[in-house]
């Protein structure tokens, strides 16, 4: 059986951009190796979750690691709660969370994320001031407020005596539920928004109220925070007010991946929600280097331990973030240097190294993050597979609208892992 390499590059379908000469930011991009890597393997285009739906990253990593997400998904809370190491029984009921900047005396949000420069120092000491004072009382409750990457960070909350219900909406106006998915809205008011009960039940009603002092006493703390008002006073964006979605009232229960196909799975992930995943699916997480800021020496780095650890998986899931962050920003051009950046640090040196006869490499997505809405979309992924006994499908280059042209056709996301390991025989 042959190797599989399986590289996902968050956020990185985009739509055609004027500025771009009609191209999206993939298609624009200078990725030599990405392209050789075309004209000797078949492309197609998947949706990862389904069409219509702008999926979370959570939902879309399931889906094409071959899980059925309706089936097991839980939410976004408990996965990443579950990575940082949180307890999540069912009954608690866990978010994931932003720090972000709303203006004072009102709810109207100045930023979603703090202007993307809250240091983890900086939210490690406004989690502390906020685990310290904050006292929940509506109902007898506890919490345990965490930060993660930046502005980013897990919330659960523990009702002492009984229960609570993950029913209930978001604060954070920028997702809303689609039963138990959340999805990305393509526009929404600027708004912070009051947690309500989905469902008429007191696990959903106590769930809200919970919800809600938390954010309104949490607020309090971070705006009497010495932290904030140095921000102030340095000129950035004060974090003032916690932003929670995508609840979750106990653990997802995958059956283990390499029970599903045979194989010994590692990965390499960047972020909480992937290493949750990876985690609960029963995969070996290769723990890497905390990042420099250079990209193309953090990438080299990734590549050593890729070559190095092949020899002890069937399978390596490899995550990459790159792309999605200045898409979010609506940044193209910063869109289209991070992909040539993976093309040249992370796959000029990772092909030389490999034997393509012997390993197959899957490129794809997460989800489309087009530059113009700033959000996920329910555009369509490319994806490409190359190596083995993979032949050509004629195609020259890596990007949208070539996949829509490969022999692959269109796949749903859970048709993916089948196929490779249909590959790798």
């Amino acid at each position: 059986m042959k190797k599989l390499l399986y590289v996902v590059l968050d956020g990185l379908g985009d739509r055609p951009i004027k500025e771009l000469g009609n191209k999206t930011p993939l298609e624009a991009a200078n990725t030599p190796n990405m392209d050789n890597l075309a004209k000797i393997g078949k492309q197609g285009i998947v949706y990862t979750v389904g069409k219509g739906i702008a999926p979370e990253s959570d939902i879309a990593v399931i889906s094409i690691l071959g899980y059925d997400a309706h089936k097991y998904y839980t939410g976004r809370g408990p996965l990443e709660s579950y990575a940082e190491g949180l307890k999540v029984n069912d009954g608690d009921i866990a978010f994931r969370v932003n720090f972000a900047t709303c203006e004072v005396g009102s709810n109207k949000l100045v930023d979603r994320r703090v202007g993307r420069n809250l240091t983890t120092e900086e939210a490690t000491a406004l989690a502390k001031e906020i685990n310290e004072k904050v006292k929940l009382t509506a109902y007898p409750a506890k919490f345990i407020f965490k930060n993660t990457i930046g502005h980013r960070g897990v919330l659960v909350i523990y009702r002492q005596g009984g229960k609570l219900s993950a029913e209930v909406t978001n604060t954070d106006p920028a997702y809303e539920r689609h039963g138990v998915f959340g999805v990305a809205k393509e526009k929404f008011e600027d708004i912070a928004l009051e947690c309500k009960p989905l469902k008429d039940t007191k696990e959903a009603k106590e769930a809200a109220g919970l919800t809600n002092e938390f954010v309104v006493k949490s607020r309090a703390v971070l705006e009497a925070s010495e932290i904030n008002k140095k921000r102030i006073n340095s000129k950035k964006m004060q974090g003032n007010i916690i932003l929670a979605r995508d609840a979750g009232d106990g653990l997802p229960k995958f059956p283990k991946i390499d029970k599903l196909y045979g194989l010994k799975f590692g990965c390499f992930v960047e972020m909480p929600v992937e290493r949750g995943i990876a985690l609960l699916t029963g995969m070996n997480v290769v723990e890497l280097p905390l990042p420099t800021g250079n990209m193309e020496n953090d990438y080299g780095l990734r590549v050593e331990k890729v070559v190095k650890r092949m020899k002890d998986y069937g399978a390596l899931y490899i995550h990459i973030k790159g792309p999605d962050e200045p898409a979010h920003d609506g940044n193209f051009a910063g869109k289209k240097k991070s992909i040539e950046v993976i093309d040249k640090a992370f796959f000029g040196k990772l092909l030389p190294k490999i034997d393509l006869k012997n390993t197959v490499i899957a490129i794809t997505s997460d989800h489309s993050t087009p530059c113009q809405l700033k959000a996920h979309s329910d555009d369509p992924v490319p994806l490409l597979v190359v190596g083995g006994n993979i032949t050509s499908d004629g195609l020259k280059r890596f990007g949208e609208s070539e996949a829509k042209k490969g022999s692959l056709g269109s796949l749903d996301g859970p048709q993916i892992m089948p196929l490779l390991i249909e590959l790798i025989k």
